[in-house]
């Protein structure tokens, strides 16, 4: 498109009428997907159970959530009741603000979530005047105010050293605009009170305004507490206190660390200013517990994790953030991971869904089920005309894969019954053999059979020692976990469970009657070693008193311990093997672990350098394209500043450094390398050197030194 005009000018061209179709999820789903046949199916079942996994999600963090909220909720309507009663100015000193110090943890990307629940909360049932602030947006006390005021107003609020640029706005603009005090938020108060108490049809009260029950409390809820700036709040704080007995204002602040970060952070004629009152949440380990008990450890959802994916997002969790709200995107990730690199998790649905889908398989799915690692293993135990059907005949083998995936989801239900049976057995015990939480004893089971490790067996020599009380109770706990679950094997494992414990009830209604022989045995070789003896005699008797040990019988309790023991050690050889013991395992279990830790733990210094290092693959420009690892003279600047610094040592100087790029310059714009001006330093070639060297000092890879005024220092090694 052009155009001619006489005199210069901007000319603006609009953009035709038609309308790029935007590309929706699916379609970035489908780009890229294997086996792009049945895409469309698995991302419908991706998102359906994503759908599934992220309502339960939510109903769950309310459910951990409500009890911390509900008692918020309760110290408000109490601060505001209090506040309408007669003699509040008795109770309460008409500067003090009540003030809830909300202690979170330090799980920080998860406070989100708790204030939005909490901000709708108050607004649904105690007041409609909530403003939630952060420290970033608050540097100084003027725009505080001016945050606490739009929020609570919701006008523009000008600000003193503003009202020059609000001057030159439309009049329109600064009749909206209210000026920035509190005194202005008091007056907006009273009228939105008495709009609201006139509003209200009913009995004239001829009580006081302070009796008004129409007057709901202002809750200023400060998000991070520790990131203000503490003069900042101080200053707030004194200002509030003086409109306390007009506006009756409260506070909430979220706390990261601990409580004393408020005596910390507000001098004692500042904190004696607030009524505080201390809340404390639900610690984040007990939330991710629950977390991975609801939503991993469940039958309920078909999409799984192998043990080495957990312990990346565990790790994650436990070492960088303690966010639970990241570990439940990393969840998603790896969900949405399987379904878009795997063309069986199409199996991956409701046993229905899934039997149905393997008849709809074609030919290409089930060359990918035969070369499956463990359909290979399952084949291999099978007679030769069956491992002949099944390589050979479809039909045959949809059938098998049918009941294979019945089998799959038979080893699910199972499975998370006895572990947390196991788990119920051996989390008390002295140093905790095989973990305490059972997360530890899930993971210990998804990487190898649980019997073969030696804590394992060391767990259960501690729950032989265990007393017949404790052993009860714990046995009591299993059969509480079992009587929900409706598998038929379950349900048989559950009536035996039953008749041991009755079995163990009955031991104190019978009385144990020790035989006199083997005390008789016992007291003889006693007798004999009384006598004067000979060294022969002695060995003699002492060997008859250790045969004598041996042949002791068991007391009852021994007895049935032992069988109880034996009865939980069956269990878990039954149901606990690992999953790759299973047969089309892989179509429910994700197991890049490298593709979680890249995505969700990445290292940004290694993606930077290896940009700088091969700019090739990231720009796709023919001229940058090097075979020999090396970057090319028409690279950027910094490239070139960056590749030249790897061959420098701890100190560069800077003028071989700016006389190495100019050459370098020099060879890219195709100069006679014989010329006199070859590998000059000009102007531009300088200005573009300082540039580069700015960039690659944000970046982090060298700093200004005192050792040597013209050198800098390089703070990386190793690279690309």
């Amino acid at each position: 498109m052009s155009t001619s005009s006489v005199s210069k000018g901007c000319f603006v061209f609009k953009p035709s009428a038609k309308k790029q179709k935007t590309a929706s999820l699916e379609d970035h789903f489908i780009q890229g997907c294997e086996g792009a046949e049945n895409s469309e199916i698995r991302f419908k079942l991706c998102q359906d159970l994503w759908d599934k996994i992220k309502i339960n999600t939510e109903v769950l963090q309310d459910e951990l959530n409500r009890k911390i909220l509900d008692s918020l909720l309760d110290f408000t309507r109490k601060c505001s009741s209090t506040r309408q009663h007669s003699d509040w100015a008795s109770q309460m000193r008409a500067s003090e603000i009540p003030t809830a110090a909300l202690v979170l943890g330090v799980n920080v990307p998860d406070h989100d979530m708790t204030f939005q629940s909490l901000s709708e909360l108050l607004q649904q049932s105690v007041t409609p005047h909530v403003a939630s602030v952060q420290a970033k947006e608050c540097g100084a006390l003027k725009h505080l105010m001016k945050r606490v005021l739009e929020r609570l107003m919701g006008t523009v609020v000008t600000v003193d050293d503003e009202e020059e640029e609000e001057a030159e706005q439309t009049s329109t603009q600064l009749h909206k605009s209210v000026h920035c005090s509190l005194s202005t938020l008091c007056d907006w108060y009273n009228t939105k009170t008495k709009k609201s108490s006139s509003g209200t049809p009913g009995k004239k009260r001829s009580s006081p305004v302070r009796d008004d029950p129409q007057q709901p409390p202002v809750v200023i809820i400060f998000k991070d507490l520790e990131a203000f700036n503490p003069r900042v709040l101080q200053d707030f704080i004194l200002i509030c206190s003086r409109y306390i007995e007009r506006l009756p204002l409260m506070f909430i602040f979220g706390i990261a660390t601990s409580p004393s970060t408020i005596q910390h952070m507000l001098p004692h004629s500042v904190s004696s200013l607030l009524c505080i009152e201390l809340f404390q949440s639900l610690s984040c380990t007990q939330h991710l517990a629950t977390v991975i008990d609801k939503l991993i450890l469940t039958p309920q959802f078909p999409f799984k994790l192998n043990g080495k994916v957990m312990q990346v997002l565990i790790s994650i969790f436990l070492y960088h953030d303690f966010s639970v709200r990241n570990f439940i995107k990393g969840v998603k990730l790896a969900l949405l991971e399987h379904f878009h690199s795997q063309p069986l998790s199409v199996l991956c649905c409701r046993k229905k869904e899934a039997v149905l889908n393997v008849m709809q398989l074609s030919q290409s799915d089930l060359e990918r089920i035969r070369h499956l690692p463990s359909f290979k293993r399952y084949v291999d135990k099978q007679e030769a005309q069956e491992q002949m059907n099944l390589l050979t005949d479809d039909t045959h083998l949809k059938e098998v894969c049918q009941k294979l995936i019945k089998d799959l989801r038979k080893y699910h239900k199972n499975y998370y019954p006895v572990l947390r049976c196991l788990h119920t057995l051996t989390s008390s015990l002295p140093r905790y053999p095989l973990g305490k939480q059972i997360r530890e004893l899930h993971l210990i089971c998804l990487e190898k059979s649980v019997w073969e490790n030696e804590d394992y067996h060391t767990a259960m020599k501690l729950v032989k020692m265990l007393a017949k009380d404790e052993l009860i109770s714990l046995l009591q706990r299993c059969v509480e976990i079992l009587q929900p679950v409706k598998a038929k094997k379950m349900k048989s494992t559950l009536v035996q469970l039953e008749e041991l414990l009755a079995k163990f009830k009955q031991l104190d209604t019978v009385a144990a009657e020790t035989p006199p022989c083997v005390e008789d045995c016992l007291t003889s070789p006693v007798k004999n070693l009384q006598k004067k003896t000979d060294l022969f005699q002695l060995q003699k008797t002492l060997l008859e008193m250790n045969e004598s040990r041996r042949a002791k019988k068991l007391s009852p309790f021994e007895v049935l311990r032992n069988e109880a023991l034996d009865f939980i050690d069956g269990l878990v050889k039954s149901h606990l093997p690992p999953p790759e013991s299973q047969t089309l395992y892989e179509v429910c279990y994700y197991s890049s672990s490298a593709a979680v830790r890249r995505h969700l733990n990445a290292t940004p210094r290694t993606s930077i350098q290896a940009a700088l290092s091969t700019p090739y693959y990231y720009l796709q420009n023919e001229s940058l394209k090097t075979e020999d690892g090396t970057v090319s003279n028409a690279a950027p600047d910094i490239c070139i500043a960056y590749k030249l610094h790897l061959e420098c040592g701890r100190l560069i100087n800077l003028y071989d450094w700016l006389e190495a790029y100019a050459t370098v310059v020099s060879s890219a714009e195709g100069n006679n390398p014989d010329s006199d001006n070859f590998g000059k330093v000009d102007e531009v070639k300088h200005a573009r050197f300082i540039r580069a060297v700015s960039e690659l000092e944000f970046l982090g890879f060298i700093k200004s030194t005192k050792q040597k005024t013209d050198h800098v220092a390089r703070l990386t090694w190793g690279g690309c």
